[in-house]
């Protein structure tokens, strides 16, 4: 790990955002509307040139200005500040990191004497609820104040070296997932990213370098330590004792943790890598109620993940969950984490879904992340611009990345083991399929082998009708062959699974004993929703209703069982 010096690149963009939706990205309150958030607040007064706050430093709260003038910056680790926007008297400085106080995207310094309301993050988060008009006028510019940081593509970390390099794509994935800002620079057409690789001189095991806002200096770096960098997991909740621990943030999970929350229950949400699960990987979900022009994965689960927040969960991503002590020794659930912190709640929703299923296939392990894809979003989409590309399974999931890549793709192949796809998917996704001239259907056939070098250059696959075996020049592979329960965490807690590894639920362990819940697992104050649960529908409106409905449970849980030793 190095660090960039602040004088290395130090230049003003002289292009400012552009912002469509500009009176409700920044909209000027009334007095009399703040008035009625003073008692959410406390004064606050800076001097000319003071930062209310800083890029890569957490975030006090909201500030409402009452007096003079806040530039707001952007900035990235190479020096590169873009202006954003001046804000005066009657406008709030914000954006979504103030509702959990994680640290700033961007840089507000005072011009000339400031005058301000600070609202910290607990409080800001009280005045959504309390005020419900106010609040939805102070939510809707928050979201999208992020929206235009990420599609402004000046700040945050700056990933440096080629599209295909390494886990670049991994990297992109993870923060787009999280929606965080960041932006790519090529050292091959961008002279500052050339500067810094010719100073930093990595290996190319080494990139991509990715320089943080503060200047840090990672090499090739993991999700996780990618994550500490930025801020993005906080340190105190290992402190903290939870009414609910909630593995998992996919709708199940992100259902549970909004309904749990606006109840008032205490709530920290794990995931190992982002929100959304396998769900908020799909293209377009146009099956789900409500939506009849489909939205995407994505977008459906960051308006949950961002609900969750509102109502003030904690939400610990990307955070592994290694293990989990049932026996209560300290009164309370334990779950020990992957990053060597211990978590304590007084009871435990299991929504950790499903893995993506890895078939057995020559060479896999080399080009994954390199070549071979679980999911498509549109950081692969761009990587097979213009290009053949290979995809494996017969699913809805698979009939969703397989219409999104048309987009984008020359062709798709789709590779299917059976003999058709009316048992496995959708009427309506078929029919699209279907209807897609680029897309060719390969029936019982299956996937042998892959071969490359750094990155995946070739696939060969056969029939399962004949011995014949084909090869095909293919630089991206997207698989979609299901996906098996992730309960690897639970062994040894008392927790029951079923022959394929599912948790079941509802189990009566004897006679004249009380009623189990049907969403209980055979752990009481353990509970499992979603996907990872025997007998769930596996879809996406499932998930959310029982991540709703185990909340009623939990609330008789935890009233029966009274607080646990502290």
């Amino acid at each position: 790990m190095a660090v960039v010096e602040d004088t290395t690149i130090n230049r003003l963009s002289a292009t400012a955002y552009a912002f469509p939706r500009h009176e409700q990205t920044f909209p000027t309150l009334t007095a009399h509307e703040i008035e009625r958030m003073r008692r959410f607040g406390e004064p606050r007064a800076y001097q000319d040139g003071e930062l209310l706050f800083e890029t890569g430093k957490p975030g006090p709260g909201m500030f409402v200005v009452l007096k003079g003038l806040v530039a707001i910056t952007q900035r990235d680790g190479l020096g590169h500040v873009t202006p954003v926007i001046d804000q005066g008297p009657g406008q709030f400085l914000a954006e979504l990191s103030q509702l959990s106080g994680q640290p700033a995207l961007v840089d507000g310094r005072a011009e000339g004497d400031v005058e301000t309301l600070l609202l910290p993050s607990d409080r800001l988060r009280a005045l959504l609820v309390a005020e419900a008009e106010l609040g939805e006028r102070i939510m809707r510019a928050l979201i999208l104040r992020r929206v235009n940081l990420i599609q402004g593509g000046a700040g945050g970390p700056v990933l440096i070296g080629p599209a295909s390099v390494g886990n670049m794509a991994s990297l992109q994935n993870f923060l787009a997932r999280n929606g965080q800002p960041h932006h790519l620079l090529d050292p091959e057409t961008d002279k500052d990213a050339a500067d810094l690789v010719a100073r930093y001189s990595p290996t190319r095991a080494e990139l991509p370098l990715v320089v943080c806002p503060n200047g840090t200096v990672l090499r090739n770096p993991s999700e996780t330590a990618l994550a500490m960098a930025l801020g993005m997991i906080g340190n105190s909740a290992h402190e903290k004792l939870y009414d609910v621990a909630v593995v998992g943030s996919g709708p199940a999970g992100l259902a549970t943790a909004v309904y749990a929350a606006s109840e008032g229950l205490s709530v920290a949400v794990f995931d190992s890598r982002a929100f959304g699960g396998q769900a908020g990987a799909s293209a377009r979900i146009e099956n789900y109620l409500g939506f009849p022009t489909g939205i995407s994965g994505q977008a459906l689960t960051a308006r949950a993940f961002t609900q969750a927040q509102k109502f003030g969960a904690d939400m610990l991503i990307p955070v592994s969950i290694k293990s989990l002590d049932c026996t209560k020794a300290s009164g309370a659930f334990v779950l020990d984490t992957a990053c060597g912190h211990t978590l304590r709640a007084k009871s435990v929703v299991v929504a950790s879904g499903a893995r993506y299923r890895r078939p057995e296939i020559d060479n896999l392990d080399a080009f994954e992340g390199r070549g071979v894809w679980y999911w498509a979003s549109p950081v692969e989409a761009r990587l097979c611009a213009n290009q053949d590309v290979v995809l494996v399974g017969g699913g809805n999931s698979a009939g969703q990345a397989a219409v999104f890549l048309s987009a984008h793709a020359r062709k798709v192949n789709m590779i299917i083991r059976g003999g058709g796809l009316g048992a496995s998917m959708s009427r309506y996704l078929i029919e699209r399929i279907e209807a897609t001239p680029n897309i060719e259907l390969m029936f019982n056939t299956e996937m042998i082998g892959l071969d490359g070098a750094e990155t995946l250059q070739r696939v060969r696959w056969r029939s399962r009708l004949a011995p014949d075996e084909f090869t095909m020049d293919i630089r991206n592979l997207f698989l979609f062959v299901g996906a098996d329960p992730a309960t690897g965490w639970l062994e040894g807690c008392g927790v029951q699974v079923d022959r394929g590894g599912f948790v079941m639920t509802g189990v009566q362990t004897g006679e004249g004993a009380r009623a189990v819940p049907l969403l209980e697992t055979t752990v009481p104050g353990v509970y499992a929703v979603g996907d990872v649960r025997s007998g769930s529908v596996k879809r996406v409106g499932g998930a959310i209703g029982e991540g709703a409905q185990v909340v009623a449970s939990l609330h008789g849980y935890l009233g029966d069982a009274g607080s646990p030793t502290l």
